[in-house]
């Protein structure tokens, strides 16, 4: 028999402690078992095993999502309690030595661990980079316009999978006396507390609707500043709230994604019903100008940013309608996208669809800036002429563009997300330093880049394209802010790419996504982290590449060779994504390039600094360099088969890493979107049955048009090892074939999923990109009993308990049991029991001698699988003193810590020496 206890104080148990774990060592077991880390336990009450983790303080709802995570791979997404401190994961059939390596992460960053005050090189001199040149064309200057604001609140619609309905409440702010329809801008926020306190610093919570005595947050009117810009310019405005998602989903699988994808649709479709019916659209709608569906731009912050993407997508490639909250035919058309320290947890980004990414440098939420992956995750997918342009703001952080989640601007109680500790300091993120933006800064640089986006996407003005593209141009409008920018698809062309296929020498071709160091382009233990390799599902990923270069000496070159040669034919410049370790300066290399004919020819020469960063940032990101072609054009160079990209490093010694070269000409491309298939992953619940084996196939639904290329991940429930495979996908066929296997059995077990996700690589698009098939237990819990073995014994000797079962089981049960107060006579004390045996129980000691019942004595016991009972001792010391009998009494308890009602507690006696 195996004894394997967790020890908790549970916060709100009567007679517990109300704090963390007694032990501060975090110990699993008193019989040599791994130990669990600090603030971890396996909660197992009625044998339903969980793993569960209590954060030292609250953590404050915000979009990233909270994460466990073992051994580098994605273990599961845990509901939190209401007391924002506790968070639960069911574990299956993972046994607990399984569990190595335990981490809490949101958006790559740890929640369960002091953040790593090792700066990276030179992080404490972090210089701003340089100011670009102003661009021609400044889009912050306010526009002529007057305007008109106003809300509207509609009866709140039914979403599927939301069990309370969600609100349809909206801030219109437009321009007045506009003459002709004007394109709108539609705006939706991100995932934050939903209800506050009036009058409290800190009282608010998730619920919708809001209790009595609560207000909701009024997230929507948080971006009245960037409409009132947009309106004075001649773009009509709306920004919805959506607090009736946030509140609700936790529960959804693809955290809320499509559900707010149908909320932006359902706004789009009244706002098509106003157009077309003036009369009956809501006063403010009437007094502003009408709005012109046929130019629509999506602007979304955070969870909001995955949104509006997806609503994007949804109006190109219609979703299931079992899925889909909005019904109806499309009546107007997404020209762009922006997208706010956006989350894309599918990493599903619409490649027809132009669109601005702004990452924010000092993130304290979204703080892996995954909103990347809405640019990288672009390449090679459809017809490339969309452009994707990343905005780095150095010294912004999440809050800060939504003025309802600034301190000091909003109505409710609002924080700095990044949040840094006093006594030590972010040198580049820490209010104050010269690398971190004011709010006032942060928002005004927000609307400037959003009205470029909407001057380029709904407006066709090429001339805010430089803004944008990575041209290295600035609005000056955005000042003090350092905007950097970079990008890819519009007038790009050839394309060397690190996956599929390339060649790559003098240097090493590494993996976005990979456990092992070796084949990682980034160490784990690198201080730093950077956007471009942001984690997904899995602990390693197939198609997500870089080259690594690295160099002692100058003059070694690292060459690229494409599985077969590209074209840059038309292209005025090759444009280069590279970059180097924050903080460093003036790392520099020639390029060349290669034709079919082996002509060589140098292109000139380019030079990096890398970006202000720090341990806790994502400043790892890429700087757009270019290089003209017009040396290749004097030479004879074929320009239509480039064989081969070469960089030289002519820097001493250093690091950089290369992400892609382009092919590049001013112009901003006309926009079509391709016809192309759409999966979507769903999810089928079975019974496993008594006996016999049957099997399953996961559900997966692929609509549109066309064929194109997605990439499987079949995830391993226990390991989490995920096999892949490349599959070619039609409408209406069943390409992606997942058999599960159900044996039936009549011994009880746990839940089991098993899963898939999907991931799109050429000409076709994700919607929902997991799911799978979960196979329920359907054989009743065990009945745990306690029973005495050794429970009247001489003082020196050992009592003992049995924690059984009628017969082994599939899974660990666990079961907590908790000493009680007697309730006669004289109760055992701390100085009564071994104190070996007190420590590693309790966490405590015996000093001051107290009644063993004030010991925090709640100890969780497992019965392992295929085992029938353990057993639960407590050994007792002789000592000198006369003293009458004592006792001491157990009792099985719920996860609460609460004797359970039916089940009687036992006493144990110990006699004094003869």
């Amino acid at each position: 028999m195996t004894a394997v206890a967790v020890l908790a104080a549970l916060a709100g148990s009567p007679g517990l402690a109300q704090a963390e774990q007694p032990h501060p060592s975090g110990p699993l077991s008193a019989t040599g078992e791994k130990p669990l880390p600090p603030g971890w336990r396996i909660d197992g009450a009625g044998g339903t095993r969980e793993l569960v983790w209590r954060a030292p303080k609250a953590v404050p709802m915000g979009d990233a999502r909270v994460e466990f995570r073992t051994g580098g791979r994605l273990l599961g997404v845990p509901k939190p309690a209401r007391d924002g401190r506790t968070f639960r994961l069911p574990v299956g059939e993972t046994r607990p030595e399984r569990l190595a390596d335990l981490r809490v992460t949101a958006a790559g960053r740890r929640l369960d661990a002091p953040a790593d005050d090792t700066h990276g090189p030179g992080s404490r001199g972090a210089r701003m980079p340089a100011q670009a040149p102003a661009n021609g064309v400044d889009p912050g200057r306010p526009g002529t316009y007057r305007t008109v604001s106003g809300e509207y609140d509609l009866a709140p619609v039914h979403l599927p999978g939301y069990a309370a309905p969600v609100e349809m409440t909206a801030e219109v702010v437009a321009p007045k006396g506009a003459t002709g329809s004007r394109p709108l801008a539609l705006f939706l926020h991100g995932r934050h507390s939903t209800c506050y306190k009036p009058g409290s610093t800190d009282d608010v919570t998730g619920d919708w609707p809001c209790a009595d005595g609560y207000k909701p947050i009024p997230s929507y009117l948080g971006y009245r500043r960037d409409q009132q810009l947009l309106a004075s310019q001649g773009y009509v405005t709306v920004s919805i709230s959506a607090n009736g998602i946030n509140a609700q989903d936790g529960e959804a699988e693809d955290a809320g994604a499509q559900a707010r994808s149908s909320l932006v649709r359902q706004h789009l479709a009244r706002w098509a019903d106003w157009t077309a019916h003036r009369s009956s659209a809501p006063a403010v709608v009437r007094e502003a100008a009408k709005a012109d569906l046929s130019r629509v731009l999506l602007v979304g912050h955070s969870r909001g940013g995955e949104g509006v993407n997806r609503a994007a997508m949804d109006s190109l490639y219609p979703p299931p309608a079992a899925e889909d909250g909005s019904r109806g035919p499309v009546r107007w058309k997404v020209r762009g996208t922006v997208l706010i320290g956006p989350t894309i947890f599918g990493q599903n980004p619409v490649a027809d669809v132009p669109s601005v990414t702004l990452l924010p440098g000092c993130d304290g939420d979204v703080s892996d800036l995954q909103g990347e992956d809405f640019v990288d995750g672009t390449r090679g997918i459809s017809r490339g002429s969309a452009l994707h342009s990343a905005v780095y703001v150095v010294g912004a952080n999440h809050n800060y563009f939504n003025s309802e989640w600034t301190p000091g601007e909003a109505v409710a109680p609002a924080e700095d997300d990044f949040g840094t500790d006093p006594e030590q300091p972010d040198p580049v993120c820490t209010p104050g330093a010269a690398t971190r933006l004011t709010a006032a800064q942060q928002h005004k640089a927000g609307s400037t880049y959003i009205a470029a986006a909407a001057r380029l996407f709904l407006s066709g003005d090429d001339r805010v394209r430089p803004l944008l593209d990575g041209s290295g141009k600035r609005a000056a409008s955005a000042d003090p802010a350092r905007v950097l920018t970079h990008a890819v698809g519009g007038r790009r062309s050839g394309g060397f790419l690190p996956d599929g296929g390339a060649k790559v020498t003098g240097a090493r071709l590494c993996s976005a996504v990979d456990p092992a160091p070796a084949a990682a382009c980034l160490d784990p233990e690198t201080p730093g982290s950077s956007p471009h390799f942001a984690g997904w599902e899995t602990a390693q990923e197939t198609g997500r590449s870089a080259v690594d270069l690295k160099w002692s000496a100058p003059g070694t070159a690292a060459r690229v060779t494409p599985g077969r040669p590209l074209s840059l034919r038309g292209s005025q410049k090759l444009a280069l994504r590279v970059f180097v370790p924050p903080n460093t300066t003036g790392t520099k290399f020639d390029v060349s390039v290669t034709d079919s004919s082996d002509r060589r020819v140098t292109l000139g020469s380019v030079q990096l600094d890398g970006l202000p960063g720090s341990a806790r940032t994502a400043s790892y990101w890429a700087r757009e360099v270019r290089v003209p072609l017009s040396a290749a054009t004097r030479a004879g160079f074929d320009l239509g088969h480039v064989k081969s990209l070469e960089l030289t490093p002519r820097s001493q010694s250093g690091r950089a890493w290369l992400m892609d070269a382009w092919g590049w000409a001013p112009g901003t491309p006309a926009v079509a979107a391709a016809a192309l298939p759409r999966v979507d992953v769903g999810r089928t619940i079975v019974k496993e049955g008594d006996s016999g084996t049957r099997t399953y196939r996961i559900p997966v639904k692929i609509s549109g048009h066309g064929s194109g290329q997605v990439r499987v991940y079949v995830l391993d429930p226990d390991s989490g090892r995920a096999e892949n495979r490349l599959v070619t996908v039609r409408p209406g066929s069943d390409a992606i074939d997942v058999p599960v296997e159900v044996k039936g059995d009549t011994v009880y077990g746990d839940d089991v999923q098993h899963d898939i996700a999907v991931k799109a690589v050429h000409n076709a698009v994700v919607g929902k990109h997991r799911g799978g098939v979960t196979v329920e237990n359907d054989d009743p819990e065990p009945v745990i009993t306690l029973s005495p073995v050794a429970d009247r014994v001489t003082e020196g000797e050992t009592l003992t308990w049995r924690l059984s079962v009628e017969a082994p089981v599939a899974v660990d049960i666990w079961q907590p049991v908790r000493v009680l107060p007697v309730t006669e006579g004289a109760e055992l004390s701390t100085k009564d029991v071994d104190p070996q045996w007190l420590k590693d129980w309790s966490g405590d000691v015996p000093d001051p001698e107290r009644p063993l019942s004030d010991a925090n004595l709640w100890v969780w016991m497992n019965i392992p699988p295929g085992s029938t009972s353990v057993d639960f001792v407590v050994p007792t010391v002789r000592d000198q003193v006369a003293e009458p009998a004592e006792s001491m009494r157990l009792a099985l308890t719920d996860r609460n810590a609460k004797p359970l009602p039916d089940r009687p507690a036992l006493t144990g006696t110990v006699l004094d020496t003869p």
